[in-house]
């Protein structure tokens, strides 16, 4: 009991050591991930750190389960350099012994892979989508800096605007040029506003002056106007409408039999899967041969982790398109893991080989 305790506490040091720094790493790749989205004007600038918040939430389920992966293996690894698994195999206790303190240290970790997966995965995706949801549906009036060129929504208006109206939906000295297939023209006016009319986005221009060139004929049209009405777009969709299929929530997967809802559902469950055989994985594969680097053990870790998650990225490709179904591709991978891992594990707790060793001749054996 004094040794499995010891082994669950350098497990849980290990653990936290490990998720602070790969929290930290994701966290700083997320945030130039999010800046580089409100550059290009799809995340509101005020909402930078929430966006990112919220996709690091997503991710918590892989970074939990690399995270248990490299303390198993970290674990084990010095384990063996500093000759502990010589006396604990000396003292008549097999390789397998250890997997009962192992998974009593991780079953808390898979369970709290599962509940992120299944349940705060697609919440988080959810929020996100929210958000941009909400600052797409902002007018394109409010999307212009006061004396600053501007691009529309849709790219094809470049907007110029003395926003000195108290009002969101209202501007003064606006400069409209916007292009199309078959003309160009620039569009002048005193004040502008936003208008809702049918579900239709309308735009109303006051005392100004339009310049149109057609494509296809020579010239340019000279008008002015004392009130200019030109549409812009429907009125954007509700969130509920456009939401996509990583914030569906998971009983609504299970409800919907489609290929791209089972690819989901089998992404969200695989995680929590792939967290458990890592634990196993973790113990069947980590061995020290002094002749080998320190981190050969720690590569080998990291590559096995890449392979298993582009295997399931892959899968979920795969019941997406109709290829494979999910319960066919469950056992396929996860279930082919498992017993990969338990047979490597037998393999060494056993120590048998599978190469059979000729027997020793004689000194007067013919060579």
């Amino acid at each position: 009991m004094l040794f499995d305790s010891s082994i669950r506490k350098e497990l849980a040091r290990s653990f936290g050591a490990t998720l602070v720094v790969l929290v930290t790493v994701v966290m700083t790749m997320m945030l130039i991930r999010t800046l580089g989205q409100a550059s290009r004007g799809n995340v509101s600038p005020s909402d930078v750190t929430l966006v990112m918040g919220f996709t690091v939430l997503g991710q918590l389920p892989a970074i939990l389960g690399l995270s248990l992966f490299i303390a198993v293996v970290g674990m084990l690894s010095r384990m063996y350099r500093d000759s502990e698994m010589v006396i604990w195999f000396a003292s008549g206790r097999g390789l397998a012994s250890l997997l009962r303190p192992l998974l009593r240290f991780a079953w808390p970790v898979v369970a709290l892979v599962a509940v992120l997966s299944l349940l705060v995965w697609p919440w988080a995706n959810a929020q996100i989508q929210e958000l941009r949801t909400r600052y797409e549906r902002r007018s394109d009036i409010d999307r212009i800096a006061p004396g600053e060129f501007q691009e529309s929504s849709n790219g094809s208006r470049v907007f110029f605007i003395d926003k000195d109206s108290s009002d969101a939906q209202a501007g003064n000295n606006v400069f409209i040029a916007a292009t199309d297939d078959r003309r160009e023209s620039v569009t002048s006016a005193r004040s502008v506003r936003i208008e809702t009319r049918d579900s239709e986005r309308v735009v109303v221009l006051s005392n100004g002056q339009r310049l149109e060139v057609e494509r296809d004929k020579p010239g340019v049209m000279v008008s002015e106007f004392s009130e200019y009405t030109t549409r812009i777009g429907s009125t954007p969709p509700g969130s509920a409408e456009a939401i996509a299929l990583k914030t569906r929530t998971t009983y609504d997967l299970l409800m919907q039999p489609l290929p791209a809802s089972r690819a989901e559902l089998g992404w969200r469950l695989g995680l929590a899967l792939a967290a458990s055989n890592f634990v196993l994985l973790g113990l069947a594969v980590t061995s020290r041969n002094p002749r080998t680097a320190r981190s050969a053990s720690m590569v080998v870790a990291l590559f096995a982790f890449i392979v298993y998650y582009n295997l399931m990225a892959l899968g979920q490709s795969w019941i997406g398109a109709g290829r494979l179904g999910l319960a066919n591709f469950m056992l396929l991978l996860h279930g082919g893991m498992l017993l990969l891992a338990l047979a490597l594990l037998a393999l060494r707790h056993n120590q048998w080989s599978l190469l059979r060793l000729r027997p020793s001749r004689g000194p007067g054996a013919r060579a």
